[in-house]
């Protein structure tokens, strides 16, 4: 169904707003009120957007009100986890943002390998909850992230290859829908809905809250972390390569182009200067993991080498200097299908052409636990690409924001051939996914999709996602 809601944030009802402001515990912000600009502001600095009205829950009554506000007001709807999508879908012009950042509670349960999570939760919430016991939920690779976008379209990070998806340790979860009521997305209450949650995106409702499964990490792990200079990449990304194909599956390791910091332990021969860098983790026995990963450190002379064992909760914030509120970020992400000659002299070129020091390319080796669930036991679909492809454009300067965007359009449409299909909807660029990429992401799971979409949201108020249409 078409989305009929206005555009236009003076059509917004004063007195429904105050009857709004009535019905939370949170606070409710207007244009006009000294602390609008500062929360409608997300993360990625390139989205500039300006809702109506910016809920900030306090718990599910809230979410309930908003939601019920936003829809007998037929006003656009964007709902805001962690904020760092970098499509800035959890935002939206004139209408109204349910932000759940003040919803960041985690409780880990330790005895059934469980955690309740808030859906305004950030994986730093959660690593630190949970590894005071030892545990883990299988998430991203920078703190900052919101657990709620992350786990609902995939999430991949240095435990994918050992223990899965995040979306694959989703055990329930509550859920406001479009009619603003709260459901138990579980096993035996709304199954179809837990399924399409397992992957496929935030258009199906509101999570208020997660129960995940834990899993035993840490409290140390083994960091791979050496840079080459730019003139080795093509010989480590061969190394690299042969060695993931027989990698254990305790191994879970990135390829990137990059430039180095300018800092130390960097030599300052190589400060700012671009390399290749060899990333990895290895998440078992950790006094084993200095054997497993000398044939990766031993490509060439490296540049600078920062591998060894340290705390997991220390290898989960490596890179988040590398991501600060403010920048520019416009990214895209596609599967391949091998990393052969054609595919590295490709990745090469378009990494001598960066338009900015700060971008990188980065080249993840996935299978192992993914895929051991079968495509059709969840909405995440794409369990078999041997390889994902990160265009990370990241950069300063407004004025270089069609030369950055171009660059990964460029790169993007050159690696299509070499591509079985389908993104990773957690790097995406503009919503710009369009019908025929859903089907390739989404495989056969897509119909079913749309007919979860149908029954929990018919008139389609969660629009500003992954543009799922219902089908009856």
């Amino acid at each position: 169904m078409a989305d009929t809601r206005t555009p236009n944030a003076a059509n917004i009802n004063d007195t429904a707003v105050e009857e709004l402001r009535s019905r939370v515990r949170g606070t409710v912000l207007r244009p006009t009120d000294g602390s609008y600009d500062d929360v409608r502001k997300i993360w990625n600095g390139i989205i500039n957007k300006h809702p109506g009205v910016i809920v900030q829950c306090t718990g599910a009554a809230d979410v309930m009100a908003a939601v019920n506000f936003a829809r007998d007001n037929e006003l656009p709807l964007a709902v805001r986890g962690g904020g760092h999508n970098v499509s800035g879908n959890s935002v939206c012009d004139y209408g109204v943002v349910i932000d759940l950042s003040p919803m960041r509670r985690v409780r880990v349960d330790p005895f059934n390998g469980t955690a309740r999570v808030d859906g305004g939760a950030k994986l730093g919430d959660v690593d630190h909850e949970a590894q005071a016991f030892g545990l883990a939920v299988p998430v991203g690779v920078v703190s900052a992230t919101g657990i709620a976008g992350l786990s609902l379209h995939g999430g991949m990070g240095f435990l994918t290859r050992k223990y899965g998806l995040t979306c694959d340790h989703i055990l329930s979860a509550d859920v406001v829908t479009a009619n603003g009521k709260m459901v138990v997305a579980d096993a035996k209450n709304n199954a179809d809905l837990l399924w399409a949650l397992r992957g496929g995106g935030g258009s199906f409702g509101v999570v208020t809250s997660f129960e995940f499964k834990l899993r035993p990490v840490g409290p140390d792990v083994w960091m791979c972390i050496v840079m080459y200079p730019v003139a080795e990449a093509k010989n480590a990304l061969n190394t690299w390569r042969k060695f993931m194909e027989t990698a254990p599956e305790d191994v879970m390791s990135i390829a990137i182009y990059w430039n180095a910091p300018h800092e130390e332990p960097v030599p300052k021969e190589y400060q700012g200067a671009p390399v290749i860098v060899l990333a990895g983790c290895w998440s078992g026995p950790v006094e084993k993991g200095e054997a497993v990963f000398k044939p990766l450190r031993e490509v060439a002379t490296p540049a600078v080498d920062l591998s060894g064992p340290m705390p997991y909760l220390v290898a989960q914030k490596l890179f988040d200097p590398e991501y600060p509120d403010g920048r520019r970020y416009y990214w895209k992400s596609i599967y391949l299908k091998e990393i052969d000659a054609a595919v590295i002299d490709m990745l090469s070129d378009y990494a001598a052409k960066r338009p900015s020091s700060l971008t990188s390319i980065d080249v993840w080796c996935l299978g192992g636990a993914i895929g051991r669930v079968k495509p059709e036991e969840s909405a995440f679909f794409k369990r078999d690409a041997p390889y994902m492809l990160g265009i990370e454009a990241n950069w300063e300067d407004p004025k270089d924001d069609e030369l950055n965007i171009s660059w990964t359009r460029s790169l993007y449409k050159d690696a299509e051939k070499y591509s079985p299909g389908g993104m990773y909807f957690n790097f995406p660029g503009f919503l710009e996914e369009g019908d025929d990429l859903l089907k390739q992401s989404f495989g056969t799971n897509y119909e079913r999709l749309r007919q979860v979409k149908a029954k929990y949201d018919p008139q389609n108020l969660f629009s500003s996602n992954l543009k799922i249409s219902g089908k009856a």
